[in-house]
């Protein structure tokens, strides 16, 4: 394909942002066309990404679509091509800016312009983290995104917004300090940022520990991992539910893509060392932040508690370094991208037409929102891992693939699903049933249009990919595989090397 697809799929949410910049006239009028613009660029974008999909050879694991242009010679080059890992990833991300945008049009009353500049500059962002096949230019488009979503939390945010914004920045900007000075290290260690050329090539073994360290300490914090988690919480709570949305379903997993492609796949000797600290930090995740979620009173925050224990299952299922942990792991962050999306759009639903996200603050819904309680109810199953939903499928996969090698690790990990259904199900029985909290939420309206639409179309998603999830495994299927046996072929290299 000689057309260049992947910059175009990471350029034109930018474009966009661009045309909404140049947009002048009455507030009205300019408002109203910024809309259009970020409807059109982001629905555009999503059906492209499809298109991309379809043009997928799923027979080669071969990088695909590559493009290249050089910067500087031997040391930055744009590059840019996708895997059956990354294309997964793409999709979720046009997927999910739509959905943001129409979010934020209902809810943002003020500097709406801004706001939607803010998510397609996001999604540019986003999508060049997934698209990159050169360290510098990854590092760039991952750090990048720090810079609108502290915007969207610091000037759409809650009460506490700064703090939280700062708190956000701060952790995220000072984990990845270590990881540019490891890029640098690369270079001068092998002469190359070429993904490509790196992934073939063989980093001596005493170098790997600490790149590997290097490289953890920027994809722990964004993950997040226990214990560096706590400016997780804060960030979703003070966030605008756009905010909540972009930053759970899709920022999280770019630090899960990097394990995978960069932990795993340049630095095997040392994350085979790792992966027991890997899996305690994980089981720790899995049942502190359940725990913690019980007890809590805000339904933002204890949906990003459970974020963080769902991504304990992701980075159990990637170290577990076996095909269905591996296949299992890129499914739950698919799974999770649209159950969290969902559940913070239900949290958002009943804050805009009662202002509080205390769970005190409801209950009885049903009589009055069945709509809602009905899909709130779909979202809550799906994200405590019910079979027939994408939330089982993932979780069960990882469990699978972590009892093979250690069943303590799965025996611990097991604990979390019972645990998701505990807080899960208890949130739902104190906001949906029981008796009407207040005389003033009588007056609150089911769902709208906009919000069925968008409702349905992530409840199809997650209903359709937990009945059938073939697509997903067929995808992932021969870079799995490539992964596993790249891997295993540098461990081995290595272990002869020392050897002899």
């Amino acid at each position: 394909m000689n057309f260049p697809i992947l910059s175009a799929i990471i350029f034109i949410p930018l474009i966009g942002a661009l045309f909404i910049f140049i947009t002048r006239g009455s507030q009205k009028n300019v408002e109203k066309n910024s809309k259009y613009v970020a409807i059109f660029s982001s629905l555009t974008n999503f059906l492209l990404s499809v298109f991309l999909w379809f043009s997928f050879d799923m027979t080669t694991s071969n990088f695909q679509f590559v493009e290249k242009k050089i910067w500087m010679e031997g040391f930055i080059n744009f590059q840019l091509g996708i895997d059956g890992i990354s294309i997964l990833f793409i999709l979720l991300t046009t997927f999910i800016a739509p959905i943001c945008i129409f979010s934020g049009i209902q809810s943002i009353k003020f500097k709406l312009k801004e706001f939607l500049i803010a998510i397609l500059v996001m999604e540019t962002l986003m999508l060049g983290v997934f698209c990159s096949l050169d360290l510098v230019i990854f590092y760039l488009f991952f750090e990048g995104g720090l810079i609108p979503m502290f915007l969207i939390i610091g000037i759409w945010g809650g009460p506490k917004r700064v703090y939280s914004a700062f708190k956000f920045f701060l952790f995220t900007l000072l984990g990845s300090v270590l990881m540019l000075i490891a890029i640098i290290s690369i270079y001068w260690i092998t002469g190359t940022t070429d993904v490509i050329k790196l992934l073939d090539s063989k980093i001596i073994q005493e170098y790997q520990y600490l790149l590997w360290l290097a490289f953890f300490s920027s994809f722990a914090v964004k993950l997040p991992m226990w214990p560096v988690h706590t400016w997780l919480p804060d960030a979703h709570v003070e966030a605008p539910t756009a905010g909540s949305v972009i930053l759970a379903a899709i920022l999280l997993k770019m630090a899960g893509y990097g394990f995978i492609r960069f932990s795993l796949g340049l630095f095997p000797v040392a994350s085979d060392y790792f992966a027991p600290l890997i899996f305690t930090l994980s089981i720790v995740a899995i049942i502190y932040t359940s725990l913690v979620a019980l007890m809590q009173d805000d339904m933002k925050k204890l949906i990003a508690y459970s974020s963080v224990a769902h991504m304990g299952f992701v980075t159990i299922g990637i170290f577990s370094l076996t095909k269905q942990g591996l296949e299992g792991s890129i499914i739950q962050m698919i799974s999770h991208g649209l159950i969290s999306a969902a559940l913070f759009l239900c949290v958002g639903v009943v804050y805009d037409r009662y202002h509080s996200r205390m769970i005190s603050s409801y209950g009885g819904l049903v009589n009055i929102m069945p709509k809602y309680a009905l899909v709130f109810m779909i979202f809550t199953l799906a994200a405590l891992g019910l079979p027939g939903t994408s939330g089982f499928v993932g979780e069960f996969l990882v469990l699978v693939g972590i009892f093979q090698i250690n069943v303590l690790v799965a025996i611990l990990a097991s604990l979390g699903v019972i645990l998701a259904a505990a807080y899960m199900l208890w949130l739902y029985r104190r906001v949906i049933f029981g008796k009407l909290a207040s005389a003033e939420i009588k007056e609150m309206k089911d769902l709208n249009t906009t919000e069925i639409y968008v409702f349905a179309s992530l409840a199809f998603l997650i209903l359709f990919f937990g009945v059938y999830p073939e697509p997903l495994f067929e995808t992932v299927n021969i870079s799995v595989n490539n992964l596993i046996t790249n891997y295993q072929d540098n461990l081995n290299f290595h272990l002869a090397l020392k050897n002899n």
